[in-house]
């Protein structure tokens, strides 16, 4: 088959870049070796938001009393909430393939890899192998779980992420071995069903990612719900030799052993870099990311990379964005580059924790006089009805020009309200701008504008 583009993988970055050419008039084809949608759609983003929603309905109705009402004899059916899930994940997926239906783009199921000058050869699942032509070749294949070289992934034991979200039954306890948003994600999860959770962090903080005060503060929320939290702690050993797992920890005070059901490895990730033909075609890498430009081209003429196997953040958004750019740089749009500095993070943990641009700790470091306003939502009226009022909303700006050098909110529903802030920066948007657009009452969102007044002395509220 002689197409203009052909993408090699289906997840966030490779349907959505496959979609946007075939706007642009490309003839497009897209290889996938197993689901439609990719891990985000069928492993990741998607099926764990809706474990994470039965967690959080669980959760309010062990909490009904709170709001009047009165509800007896509930329980949770964890076999019930991962089939949701799973329902849930196949429903989009199903989704997308109406999508690749739609935009006439050319659905090649296989394995592909980069087969010489605008080749790829694609092996199906018989064995059997077929080569199509492109005049442009995206890479787009993703990451998974990544294996601490002392602790292997069995996927009884020592799971990853995909397992975590389809286990047979509800381990009794859980150590999660790291926690950024996938760890954080299954300790609130697990924690909410009935699991007892230890999360072990190497770094000072959980959530390291994040400002040292969002972190604090999620740190004293998950300890008071009952998970046990260590870090400057690592986990050394695992032994699996008895009926479950005892795990070997460091930590500052020396050495300890914690008996468990299952822990789980979310220690980052590994990029799919095996047997796509790169070193063959001498496309350039390095330390596990394929090198590219602004538009995503790399050294070779033809070929492309998006997603995490690039030196981006590894979150679905950014995938999609570089697509986009990618492609409409090949028809000749000439789109803007992607503006790494402004790009949001999201953990959907109940609180949630969002955030954009710098932290203070590193606004600091790179020479800014700022100011920082803060509004907590313990005195939100919205937060206060809803009985949500753990969190807050922390801003960060440039003294000087009033630039809006990050956002840091925790709270219920806070991942909806990052993309005012993403918005705002990309259009240069001043804190008193913000002061002086009108908030609707109540709701969360108000608090956005009560933090920027507090970082200006004009809050109202406090």
């Amino acid at each position: 088959m002689n197409l203009d583009v052909i993408v090699i993988g289906s997840g966030p970055g490779g349907y959505v870049a496959a979609i946007r050419a075939s706007q642009l008039g490309l003839r497009v084809g897209i290889i996938e070796k197993a689901e439609i949608g990719g891990i985000c759609l069928n492993w990741g983003c998607i099926p764990t938001k809706a474990l994470l929603k039965s967690a959080q309905v669980f959760e309010y109705i062990k909490h009904a009393s709170d709001y009047g009402i009165n509800v007896k004899d509930y329980s949770q059916d964890f076999t019930a909430v991962v089939k949701r899930s799973r329902e849930v994940a196949n429903g989009m997926s199903k989704g997308v393939q109406f999508l690749m239906k739609k935009n006439k783009i050319e659905v090649i199921n296989g394995f592909g890899k980069l087969a010489g000058s605008g080749k790829v050869e694609v092996t199906k699942e018989d064995g059997t192998k077929e080569t199509h032509t492109a005049k442009h070749i995206i890479l787009a294949t993703g990451a998974r779980s990544r294996e601490l070289p002392n602790i292997k992934i069995d996927n009884q034991k020592i799971i990853g992420y995909r397992k975590a979200m389809a286990l047979e039954s509800l381990p009794k306890s859980m150590v999660i071995m790291g926690s950024g948003a996938i760890g954080m994600e299954f300790a609130y999860f697990y924690n909410s069903m009935g699991t007892k959770v230890t999360i072990v962090e190497f770094l000072p903080n959980i959530l390291p990612v994040e400002d040292e005060e969002i972190s604090k503060q999620m740190e004293r929320i998950f300890k008071k719900n009952g998970v046990t939290i260590m870090t400057n702690a690592s986990v050394e050993s695992v032994d699996t030799a008895g009926e479950g797992c005892k795990v070997n920890i460091k930590t500052a005070k020396g050495n300890e052993v914690i008996e468990c059901d299952v822990v789980l490895s979310a220690v980052g990730i590994t990029t799919n870099l095996e047997n796509l033909g790169l070193e063959e075609n001498k496309v350039a890498v390095d330390k596990g990311k394929v090198l590219v430009d602004e538009y995503y081209r790399t050294n070779v003429p033809g070929v492309y990379a998006i997603g995490d196997i690039t030196s981006g953040p590894a979150l679905a958004h950014v995938a999609s964005a570089e697509g986009i750019i990618c492609v409409e740089n090949i028809a000749g749009l000439k789109p803007h580059p992607l503006n790494y500095g402004n790009i949001p993070g999201c953990t959907y943990t109940n609180p949630e924790v969002a955030s954009v641009g710098l932290t203070e700790k590193a606004a600091k470091e790179k020479g800014y006089d700022i100011k920082v306003g803060k509004f907590p939502f313990s005195a939100s009226g919205k937060a206060s009805a809803a009985g949500t009022k753990d969190g807050m909303i922390k801003v960060i700006f440039d003294a000087k020009y009033g630039e809006w050098l990050g956002a840091h909110f925790i709270g219920a529903g806070v991942t909806e309200l990052i993309a005012e802030v993403v918005v705002a920066r990309n259009l240069e948007t001043t804190g008193h701008e913000i002061i002086k657009s009108v908030h609707p009452h109540p709701t969360m969102s108000e608090a956005i504008m009560e933090a920027v007044a507090q970082a200006y002395g004009e809050c109202i509220h406090l």
